[in-house]
């Protein structure tokens, strides 16, 4: 099915007074919310005002550039598909390429940084107690080890594409959860622009109330995260959420549950039971507003509160209330961005306007608007290679403003309780906030001295900067190495490299010198 088709159906649901009354009781902007964070505060570094007592009390030891370099960092990048709702890219679909192949030019592409699997539920488990993953998984865990890439993906209960003939679900579940027909399919496009005829077809959702439904996807869960919850390679999990694809809603299709009660109290659990299940590993949920009547709205506010970073799965034509959530989320949470209308990035069928613009690089640059970390794209590698030769600038405008980027931009030596304070600037000259907690270390070159502290979540925001400070021991003279990490899950912390011109350390440090106090050129420039 066609999200264009989905989106315009969807517009014609009748809502009932009572449910619409509900949902304006829980309504508000996410601009100047305030949310709170999972994150616990400890070992905070001062972080100012930095006042200075005496004329020669302080001295600039550091001054960095910001470099314009794609950096690999946690919680930011481009996503390249391995399987995507209608499976790899359209030449395995079609015969004309392995999956081998596939799966290791897509991780192959220069400007990809985590790779991405979307599939059905039956694509990874074939029967209770245990998981049967299809092979694109261990290909695509391989190939991100092989290219120094991460993993990220998504399961669903209810897939479209296969339909009338598969459903998403395993046969095994099939046989215990009852289904809802919620109506006729008719004409609709498939994800390739073919026009597939389904007129005698009708779509089926599980009761995901059911019972045997929630004990399921809670072992799922469970399952899953057993094997890759922490795991260095896995990136974020999409919510295991309702509907078509997993995106909260049935296209415009009726609800399959019995009411709208049911509804929230089902997707709430839902959320719930993951946030409890994946401790190490970020969630990421979709901010699909409730056009099906089932509480979308509390359910992501109860995964914000948990943690759960958020996601959209269009950008140009999505509702005015996802574009506020997405660009006004709490600072210390990723976005991520895609878009399925152009995703074949076919450079020869896209149109260009009157600026020169072609209209995917437009949908692709208001990613920077909303202050997103990721942006997804799909799996025609081939496409995608060529669609870069030829535009470039789009790809290399993400890569070099999307997310964050971090350096220590000054850094000060401070005459400070009859020793030297170490005051660091955090300047973030990337679009969006930390992904988490950003902790800093500062250290000597023997090891004698390692101090470890932490900013507020979130800090430095997008476009900002943040300060913090180490009191060194008395008498300290000599190099300090400064490193930064993330703590991506409460106690889950993760090296990020700095986004400075200057040299780094092999281990991503940077160097400072720190000077006696009775250095008679203790003032003198850098």
């Amino acid at each position: 099915m066609d999200r264009r088709d989905v989106l315009k159906t969807a517009a014609l649901l009748p809502l009932l007074h009572s449910i619409h009354a509900l949902a304006e009781d829980q309504k508000h902007l996410w601009q100047g919310y305030a949310f709170n964070s999972v994150f616990q505060s400890k070992d905070r570094l001062n972080q100012g005002p930095f006042d200075i007592d005496q004329d020669d009390g302080w001295q600039t030891i550091l001054a960095t550039s910001p470099s314009e370099k794609p950096i690999r960092n946690p919680g930011i990048g481009l996503l390249g598909y391995t399987r995507e709702e209608s499976g790899p890219s359209i030449a395995v679909r079609e015969g004309r390429q392995t999956l081998e192949d596939h799966v290791e030019k897509m991780a192959s592409l220069p400007f990809v940084d985590t790779l991405y699997i979307r599939c059905d539920w039956r694509n990874v488990q074939k029967q209770s107690g245990r998981l049967d993953l299809d092979p694109v998984w261990d290909l695509t865990l391989a190939a991100a080890k092989r290219h120094g890439l991460r993993v990220a993906f998504r399961i669903q209960s209810s897939n479209t594409v296969f339909q009338p003939k598969q459903l998403a679900l395993p046969e095994f579940l099939r046989a215990r959860v009852p289904f809802v027909d919620i109506g006729p399919m008719g004409k609709y496009g498939d994800s390739d622009g073919a026009i597939l005829d389904r007129a005698n077809g009708h779509y089926f959702e599980p009761r995901y109330d059911h019972p045997e439904y929630q004990t399921a996807l809670a072992e799922l869960n469970r399952l899953l995260a057993e094997r890759f919850d922490g795991n260095p390679l896995i990136e974020f999990v999409d919510v295991m959420h309702i509907g078509f694809w997993g995106e909260g809603h049935f296209g415009g299709y009726p609800s399959p549950f019995p009411d709208f009660q049911t509804a929230q109290r089902t997707l709430n659990q839902m959320v719930r039971m993951q946030l409890e299940t994946w401790k190490k590993t970020p969630l990421a949920m979709n901010t699909q507003p409730d056009i099906s009547n089932t509480g979308n709205r509390q359910a992501l506010e109860i995964a914000v509160q948990g943690g759960a970073w958020v996601r959209s799965d269009s950008i140009i034509v999505e509702e005015p209330i996802q574009i506020e959530e997405l660009a006004n989320r709490p600072p210390w949470l990723a976005a991520i961005l895609e878009d399925g209308y152009l995703r074949n990035y076919d450079a020869a069928k896209l149109v260009v306007d009157a600026a020169g613009v072609n209209e995917l690089e437009n949908y692709m640059l208001h990613v920077l608007d909303l202050k997103a970390n990721y942006w997804s794209l799909w799996t025609e590698s081939e496409n995608l290679a060529r669609y870069n030769e030829r535009y470039p600038r789009g790809f290399e405008r993400l890569r070099t403003h999307m997310g964050y980027r971090l350096r220590p931009s000054w850094v000060w030596q401070r005459k400070r309780f009859d020793t030297s304070e170490l005051v660091v600037a955090i300047s973030n000259s990337g679009v969006a906030g930390v992904p988490g907690v950003l902790w800093l270390t500062a250290k000597s070159t023997d090891g004698s001295i390692s101090l470890h502290g932490s900013l507020d979540p979130g800090h430095p925001i997008g476009g900002a900067l943040r300060m913090g400070s180490f009191v060194l021991p008395k008498g300290y003279v000599g190099p300090i190495e400064l490193l930064a990490e993330i703590e991506i899950r409460p106690g889950v912390l993760k090296p990020i490299v700095w986004a400075c011109e200057q040299p780094l350390n092999p281990d991503g440090s940077i160097s400072v010198e720190i000077k006696s106090m009775n250095d008679p050129n203790w003032r003198k420039s850098i």
